[in-house]
């Protein structure tokens, strides 16, 4: 594989330069970085709510890697690899609640919400579910590591990452007031959008608020870029915050009920934070919000948007018109993601430059990017 030259962007801002080329858009750089980047760490995959009651249970794929979302018999959500340890069948293929056991549609062997293989018919032979070899309490369903925070399952593919507290401690100190119950709004609060660009360039714009005088005009009307502020924590979260939220109101006056227990800032403020790799938070007085990019490819993305709030049962008006604000938004953006992830294939694209003044955020990810793969590479090189 030729590995890219990263010299150049591990300089000072002032001088630094953008990713290479390849990191948009040659599938051998998009398959180094699925280990150095969204494997090393702790990734987003879904949300609890997509799991709402015991026996739960959807298949997802992440990065190719076949995974099934269980909510166990007493409630506790679990990620598993969607595979058989028989033969390696694929065991859910569709949305379904688990009535009894995981069956596996090949032999039927069978496992338990929580992952633990209970049944092995005439594994011995006809009538025989027993077998020399077979030993149950060592063929569970191989379990992924996972933790939920905001509402999103979090996973760790590798297993080998600081614990979810440790590796986003600083994150988690800094939103402590929002550690608390999130109710998802259901399926009116909840879409995707699927763009035709590298899963990094959504990450570079939601990190800044530079683009939204041209970009974002409605948005800017009221929340203007010069009421936003960089969010730069090095090697671990970049975005923005503004200090004008507009809170969102129905037609007699209503709002949405707040959070409780937050203190004055967040009467006017909101943040906006790229929780690396692949996770982009905001939340408000009122409402939170997460979309997971789940990368389809060096050129294609999919973005699953959700919207939670303080209380289960919230005006369905307001969700409904809180859920279309933001999706125009969001939408706004895919020109933008699209026509980078176009200009990428350019050759006289050198990796660009970053504005001192207003680009900290996305230089900060494009840092962070850079150190992970000199770090992976490094390691590959150590086990040559």
């Amino acid at each position: 594989m030729h590995r890219t030259d990263l010299s150049t962007v591990r300089q000072p801002i002032s001088s630094a330069h953008g990713l290479p080329n390849a990191h948009y858009v040659d599938p051998e750089t998009f398959d180094e970085e699925r280990g150095a980047l969204l494997m090393s760490g702790w990734s987003g995959l879904a949300v609890a709510a997509d799991v709402p009651e015991p026996g739960d249970a959807i298949p997802l794929t992440f990065l190719d890697i076949p995974l099934l979302l269980v909510r166990d018999r007493d409630g506790e959500v679990r990620v598993f690899h969607n595979i058989c340890r028989h033969r390696g069948m694929i065991l859910v293929d569709t949305p379904r609640k688990i009535e009894g056991a995981i069956r596996c549609p090949y032999h039927s062997w069978c496992y338990s919400t929580k992952g633990r293989l209970v049944s092995t018919p005439h594994v011995g032979g006809p009538g025989q579910n027993t077998a020399d070899g077979i030993d149950r309490d060592l063929l569970s369903l191989v379990p992924v590591r996972s933790h939920i925070w905001l509402g999103v399952v979090w996973i760790n593919l590798s297993g080998e990452a600081p614990a979810f507290e440790v590796s986003n401690a600083d994150l988690l100190a800094r939103w402590a007031e929002f550690d608390k119950p999130l109710y998802h709004g259901g399926a009116d609060s909840a879409f995707q959008l699927e763009v035709n660009c590298n899963w990094k360039l959504a990450v570079e714009n939601y990190c800044e608020s530079y683009h939204l005088p041209w970009v974002h005009p409605g948005l800017n009307s009221y929340s203007r870029l010069e009421d936003h502020y960089h969010i730069e924590a090095a090697g671990r979260f970049s975005g923005q915050g503004t200090l004008v939220y507009r809170q969102l109101t129905g037609e007699n006056g209503q709002t949405l009920p707040n959070f409780e227990g937050l203190s004055d800032k967040w009467d006017t403020a909101s943040e906006y934070i790229t929780a690396y790799p692949n996770v982009l938070l905001g939340v408000h007085r009122d409402h939170a919000f997460a979309i997971i990019l789940v990368p389809q490819g060096p050129g294609r993305t999919v973005e699953h948007v959700h919207l939670f709030y303080a209380q289960p049962d919230t005006d369905p008006a307001l969700r409904a018109k809180n859920a279309e604000q933001w999706k125009t938004v969001f939408e706004e953006d895919i020109f933008v993601v699209e026509g980078m992830q176009r200009g990428r294939h350019s050759p006289g694209f050198d990796g660009g430059r970053f504005s001192p003044a207003m680009d900290g955020p996305t230089y900060m990810f494009h840092s962070w990017v850079a150190e992970h793969m000199a770090l992976h590479r490094a390691q590959d090189k150590a086990a040559e």
